[in-house]
């Protein structure tokens, strides 16, 4: 469609420089000859041979001279420029079109076999390492409340291994088949992840106060403060981590702060730096850490009821690589500091993220294939020697399973067999 064209352009473009230039050159340059001929050679052999070295010098050598210097004008301002456009046409197309589909290509051709390869590195590392860790086996008798089954003056919030969710408010998002498997990380609702066990939430919003992941958008965050609310009216010792920012390449919504201390104000937990170290019982009755990260508004301020950026960190890739991710992920562990001595909080996100220039770009398939190791990466870390420094661990498609590996790690911690 591209190359074959541009060739067929090229031999006709050719075609007619030699029909209407090349040609009636050769042509009138034959035509001139013959009436040389005609008109001065025919004459008597006489006057040829008597004149034969004047006429070669005045006639024939200028005629020569003339037709040399036609078809030197020729190639020169006609056959010359033709070929060297066709050469560039040829090396934009190659470069403009071929180049990036080969190398698309050859993307959707490597990418599955780099995914199967490091999924190998995942099960090799599975079988040789196991994923049991001090607590796996516990299970807790209520969920919905496992704070405070596990006792609230015991449990401090540096010990705990915060059960998150990765975009939290996108379940339904976008058009159900067409849109919705590109945005959709979470198929339960806020309230259910709430009872189900999750205690941080990672919420999105864009100007106009509704839900969004990119450019896909949902319902109104409304629907998310009044499941949080719910789940508090329903608990009385479970402390949640709400975070919610402006997605990226949206504007912050107006007045924002003050919607969420309006709705949120007698549930919020200060701002205090002294707190990691305080037991929930020392908290409580407050009950929820907002976390306000606009992208242009001013910054909630120290000591204020919303809490700013610097309290919630993470080290997130944009990749859909399983082990590249894990390793990513372990790497930014080892450089925090110890949970005895961190002043924020930090986060482990056991997701990946779909490419666009992958044949791949749902949501669950992709996660998927990191979302399994949620066990592998905390015994990895209890062998990597940065299991102190394990605090959030967030996901996509969140089950039980994951929240009771998060669960049992904490539930060992304040036990004392970590």
């Amino acid at each position: 469609e591209v190359v074959d064209p541009t060739v067929s352009s090229a031999e006709d473009s050719a075609r007619t420089v030699v029909s209407k230039v090349v040609d009636p050159a050769v042509t009138f340059v034959e035509d001139s000859a013959r009436t040389v001929i005609q008109e001065l050679m025919n004459p008597t052999e006489d006057s040829i041979r008597d004149g034969r070295y004047s006429f070669v010098k005045e006639v024939v050598d200028p005629t020569v001279s003339f037709a040399e210097d036609s078809a030197r004008t020729v190639v020169r301002e006609v056959v010359d420029p033709t070929v060297a456009f066709v050469e560039d046409s040829a090396r934009t197309v190659v470069r403009e079109v071929i180049d990036p589909a080969v190398a698309v290509i050859e993307t959707q051709f490597q990418r599955p076999r780099d995914v199967t390869e490091q999924e190998k590195i995942l099960d090799n590392l599975l079988a040789s390492n196991g994923s049991r860790f001090p607590g796996d086996d516990y299970h807790s008798p209520d969920r919905k409340n496992w704070m405070a089954h596990l006792s609230v003056e015991k449990l401090t919030l540096n010990k705990i291994v915060w059960p998150g969710t990765h975009d939290s408010a996108t379940n339904g998002i976008g058009i159900d088949v067409v849109t919705r498997p590109l945005g959709e990380c979470q198929t339960l609702s806020i309230y259910e992840q709430l009872v189900r066990g999750t205690r941080l939430l990672d919420v999105r919003v864009q100007e106009d106060r509704h839900i969004c992941h990119g450019i896909l958008a949902s319902y109104n965050v409304d629907f998310v403060i009044d499941d949080v609310i719910r789940f508090l009216s329903e608990t009385h010792s479970e402390i949640i981590i709400l975070e919610i920012r402006t997605e990226y390449g949206h504007k912050d919504p107006p007045e924002f702060e003050s919607y969420l201390t309006n709705k949120l104000g007698q549930f919020l937990i200060h701002q205090d730096d002294n707190l990691f170290n305080k037991s929930l019982s020392e908290i409580l009755p407050k009950r929820v850490i907002c976390i306000w990260k606009p992208r242009e508004s001013p910054r909630p301020s120290r000591g204020g009821l919303l809490w700013n950026s610097d309290y919630l960190k993470d080290n997130w890739i944009d990749t859909d690589l399983p082990w590249t991710k894990f390793q990513s992920n372990m790497n930014h562990l080892k450089d925090q500091p110890s949970l005895s001595s961190r002043r924020f909080f930090y986060r482990v996100e056991n997701t990946l993220t779909p490419q666009a220039d992958n044949v791949v770009v749902w949501v669950r398939p992709v996660t998927d294939r990191i979302r399994r190791c949620a066990r592998l990466f905390i015994s990895r870390c209890i062998a990597e020697g940065c299991i102190d420094k394990l605090q959030i661990f967030s996901t996509d498609f969140i089950d039980e399973d994951f929240f009771d590996a998060c669960v049992g790690l904490t539930y060992a911690r304040i036990n004392g067999r970590i």
